[in-house]
């Protein structure tokens, strides 16, 4: 099983729709997976249909889907997007700053990091280094 977390805390996931992978992509399509290595701009066509984009962590130590979530959201994608895999509590506001809504992560990452360790770093906002600067 997994744990989504957003914002507001844990919750489990939606029942389970159709979610296919890239190379699956057909024209009745509304959810799918990216792996870290797949090219964003492959949605193009098909963004405004599509209400699921998961995109694969497949370790915490490989940001690349950090660069695809933004792609995406650059190419004008407005549904949701998760990140998909062991991502830590560490690494969620910078999901979030992505263009992440929020992350799916296993039963095991959410036993380990509870709820209150994620929900700290739902102020990712506050801690945007940025912001202050151009204050």
């Amino acid at each position: 099983m997994s744990v989504i977390v957003t914002d507001q805390g844990f919750a489990a996931p939606a029942p389970l729709r159709d979610i296919v992978p890239l190379a699956d992509l057909g024209p009745d399509t509304t959810a799918v997976d990216l792996s870290n290595t797949d090219d964003p701009a492959a949605l193009a066509g098909h963004l405004d249909r599509l209400v699921l984009i998961r995109v694969a962590f497949p370790a915490f130590n490989d940001g690349r889907a950090f660069t695809i979530a933004r792609r995406l959201r650059m190419l004008g994608y407005t549904g949701q997007l998760l990140a998909l895999g062991p991502v830590i509590a560490d690494q969620y506001a910078m999901c979030r700053r992505v263009g992440f809504d929020g992350v799916e992560i296993p039963d095991e990452i959410a036993a380990r990091q509870p709820e209150d360790q994620w929900k700290f770093r739902a102020d990712w906002k506050a801690h945007d280094y940025q912001s202050r600067l151009r204050a």
